[in-house]
Order: C-alpha cells, then sequence, then structure tokens
C-alpha cells in the first residue's frame, strides 16, 4: 500500500525534487505551497494550499483537506534572511520565525493524530545554522535552533505514540536559496563544491524509508570540501 506523504514546500528546490522522487515511487504525495500556481507540474495526489507566514489560518487549510492517515510529514519550506542583528528589521523576524519555526510547529500540532494513526515519520528539514550560528545570521538560525527543540520535544512526547521524529541537517547543497544567500553576502558559488540536489533528495528518502524498529534522531549532510561563505573584499557584510 502505497504511503501518505506531505510535502511543505514543494513547488521548487528539495521539496519539488522529493515530491517527484516520491510520486515516482508510487507513494500519494500532498504537495504543500503557498499558490496553487507554484504547484504546476509537480505529481501529487492531493494540494495543500497554505501561507506559512500566517500560521493561525492553517487549521482551517488542514481541516478542509482532510487528512485522517500520514506516514510522513517533511518539513521542507522555509525562508532565510541574512543581515547584521542591527540591521535586521521586526519584519524580517516576523517572517523568519513564522515560516522556519511556528508554523512547523502548527502544522504537526494539527496533524498529529494523523500522524499517530499511522505511527508516522516527522522530519525537520533544518540547517548548519541550526547548530552554530554565524555572523550574518541571527533570524534564520535562531528560528532553526528553534526548531531543533521543537523536535527533541517532539520526539520525547510522541515516542510513546509510536511517532518517529528527525532533525536533517543539510550545508551547502546546490539549490536557489545557496546561490540566493552567497548573492547577498558576496561570497563564491562553484556548484562543484555543494552536495547535488540529488543526493540530498536521496538522503531524505533513505530517512523515510528507515525500519520500523529504528529511529534517526539527527543526521548532518554535507559536502567533502564545501565552500565557506567569506565575503569578498568588497562586501564585508550581507545586505539588510
Amino acid at each position: 500500500m502505497p504511503r501518505t506523504i506531505l510535502v511543505t514546500g514543494a513547488g521548487r528546490g528539495l521539496g519539488r525534487s522529493l515530491a517527484e522522487r516520491l510520486s515516482e515511487r508510487g507513494e500519494a504525495v500532498i504537495a504543500h505551497a503557498r499558490s496553487r500556481s507554484a504547484l504546476e507540474g509537480v505529481p501529487c495526489e492531493r494540494r495543500l494550499i497554505a501561507d506559512l507566514e500566517a500560521p493561525e489560518t492553517l487549521a482551517e487549510r488542514v481541516a478542509g483537506a482532510r487528512i485522517e492517515h500520514l506516514d510522513a510529514l517533511v518539513h521542507n519550506a522555509g525562508v532565510a534572511h541574512t543581515g547584521p542583528v542591527g540591521e535586521q528589521r521586526p519584519d524580517r523576524w516576523r517572517q523568519s520565525l513564522a515560516v522556519n519555526l511556528a508554523a512547523p510547529a502548527e502544522l504537526t500540532r494539527l496533524l498529529l493524530p494523523a500522524l499517530r494513526a499511522a505511527r508516522g515519520r516527522v522530519v525537520f528539514v533544518n540547517s548548519g545554522a541550526g547548530l552554530s550560528a554565524g555572523p550574518g545570521w541571527s533570524s534564520y538560525a535562531a528560528a532553526k535552533h528553534g526548531l531543533r527543540a521543537l523536535a527533541d520535544a517532539l520526539r520525547a512526547e510522541e515516542r510513546a505514540a509510536g511517532v518517529r521524529v528527525t532533525s536533517f541537517y543539510p550545508s551547502h547543497f546546490d539549490s536557489d536559496m545557496q546561490r540566493r544567500v552567497r548573492e547577498q553576502f558576496g561570497s563564491d558559488y562553484d556548484p562543484d563544491r555543494a552536495i547535488s540536489l540529488e543526493s540530498v533528495t536521496d538522503a531524505l528518502i533513505g530517512l523515510l524509508d528507515a525500519p520500523e524498529d529504528l529511529v534517526v534522531n539527527d543526521i548532518r549532510v554535507e559536502p567533502p570540501n564545501p565552500l565557506p561563505i567569506r565575503p569578498r573584499a568588497d562586501r564585508r557584510s550581507p545586505p539588510p
């Protein structure tokens, strides 16, 4: 029987790649995006159209989707703002904390009955910034550190219900977000020193395929020879 798997941020990048691969395997994918147009061409059984910047609206959207059995929930959607603390405006903090932390928490809360019914998995796609914050990463790293705490608390709370929870920390993989971030920092980008999108997708699928008697709490992946983010001489800090 195919599994029902919800992937957030399925309109582009890693989310789209994962939705496509899972659908090819015959899984019943529920693809999430902010708009229907973002999911054009994404193979899926159902769609969940919801704005993660407004977590308070998710209850109505999830109720309308009628999800009663969920084998896996992959929190992939995210937004990255960079800039010094002194230049991070409140709107940047609100958006980062809403999309990267509050929305995953609320979506998980709403879908817990369906996850418990399936003894399912929750995968939080985190970041190296969720383990260590560097200059220019304040709002993003704060949200991702919070996401790690959310995952740890959820894992302890839902262990008895059979819900398995994983924090996945990919570093420097080939994506539009990585390119934008390095552009903001005025840093070089070399795709040959990044993990391929296919490899990161493979790693996520491996987590979803883990045996039922195995729980992967945390996993960090990075390229063998990563290119660090180093501002060029003419760019001392990322823009606000």
